[in-house]
């Protein structure tokens, strides 16, 4: 068994500053294609921000890489909660919105499910050296 665990051929930490970066350009594509310049088009952005940092710091400092992981996993399913919201507003929602949302729950799952993969591997390679 592999030491470290890949996701889309990548560590979870890259992938973290991978899924960062697309959050923070779609908050910034958003709230440049709106009609009305309203910050909350930014809100990807607050979101994927802590997951670049979080990927930074876990490749920087690898003895806490597992907590900033699991801090990262938390900013992963606070943005699907605040992209599920838009199951709410659906018919009121522009065409930007719904995308914006649906990206989020997009990104944070697929982050969310990297995340739990990547759990899964260190428990099981935990076990296989008898820790």
């Amino acid at each position: 068994m592999s030491d470290e665990f890949k996701f889309m051929r990548t560590s979870v930490p890259n992938f973290a500053i991978i899924c960062g970066g697309l959050l923070v350009m779609s908050g910034i594509a958003s709230y440049l294609i709106s009609d009305t310049g309203s910050l909350t088009a930014l809100i990807p952005s607050i979101f994927g921000a802590p997951l670049i940092i979080l990927g930074l710091l876990s490749n920087k400092n690898i003895s806490n890489k597992h907590h900033y992981m699991h801090a990262s996993m938390v900013f992963a399913l606070i943005s699907v909660m605040g992209g599920l919201r838009i199951f709410s507003t659906w018919s009121d929602a522009s065409d930007l919105t719904i995308f914006s949302h649906l990206f989020l729950i997009i990104i944070g799952v697929t982050f969310m499910i990297s995340g739990i993969l990547s759990f899964r591997h260190a428990r099981k390679l935990r076990e296989s050296l008898g820790e």
